[in-house]
């Protein structure tokens, strides 16, 4: 079935995107990214060192779309700056907009994100801004020139799953942007549900690294995201309040 994501005037067949934290080794990422079948990875600037052996972008099939994120910028001034670096290091136009300064659950600011993503996407950068789900802040993301708006599922790294999914199921509904969940996703179950809803795409890194078996549970995901795309493609049945048989009650015994 031929179904692609068009981000960017890139053309993704995959709807899996992955990231390369929290891997007991860095040696795992080209076979997760094999199991996964994830076409876009995101990776921290400050994790890029051409002068290491182990320099976490050889460990990175030439492939793949690369997705600088600004991890660790608390305002747009410093997520700017970092995204300019990116890019000068020669790691594309994609970058994945990340302001916090709540340092317990880490979330998104959404109003320095905004001022972020204006600037950049002016400078031609493809913008995914991650960010707290609010229609508002969404729409405002979508005037200042975002590619996608990427919307937390739960507190990053929490594995706690759609504890946002009502209001992500509003920016599915009202912004007319692909909508890539990120962040909070722990199992494949609930990366099916948030394709079901209509998500674009999902996100997420931590449920694959600290699993058993990173390769299988990137296969894992993999078979997920597109069983839950087919899912919203095929449209779910309505979800009745009584009962309503599958066969008829009446008539047989006539």
């Amino acid at each position: 079935m031929q179904d692609p994501l068009i981000i960017g005037g890139v053309t993704l067949t995959s709807r899996l995107f992955i990231g390369t934290g929290k891997y007991s080794r860095n040696t795992l990422i080209p076979e997760v990214i094999a199991r996964s079948g994830s076409q876009v990875i995101t990776v921290a600037l400050r994790r890029v060192d051409p002068e290491s052996k182990d320099n976490i972008i050889s460990h990175i099939p030439s492939h793949m779309t690369l997705l600088p994120n600004t991890s660790g910028a608390r305002t747009a001034e410093e997520a700017v700056r970092i995204a300019r670096l990116a890019r000068s290091a020669g790691l594309g136009d994609w970058v994945k907009i990340e302001v916090i300064n709540d340092q317990k659950y880490l979330l998104p600011d959404n109003t320095e994100t905004i001022r972020a993503t204006e600037i950049l996407a002016a400078e031609g950068f493809i913008v995914l801004p991650y960010m707290s789900p609010d229609l508002s802040a969404a729409l405002r993301l979508k005037a200042a020139g975002a590619a996608a708006v990427m919307p937390l599922g739960a507190p990053i790294g929490s594995n706690r799953g759609l504890q946002t999914k009502e209001l992500i199921r509003i920016l599915i509904s009202e912004t007319g942007l692909p909508i890539i969940v990120d962040a909070g996703i722990g199992r494949p179950s609930e990366a099916a549900e948030a394709m079901e809803m209509g998500a674009a795409a999902v996100l997420l890194n931590t449920a694959i690294a600290t699993a058993r078996d990173p390769q299988l549970m990137a296969e894992a995901f993999r078979e997920a995201v597109s069983a839950g795309r087919k899912a919203y493609l095929a449209g779910l049945g309505p979800v009745e309040e009584t009962a309503a048989a599958s066969s008829p009650l009446t008539g047989f015994l006539a």
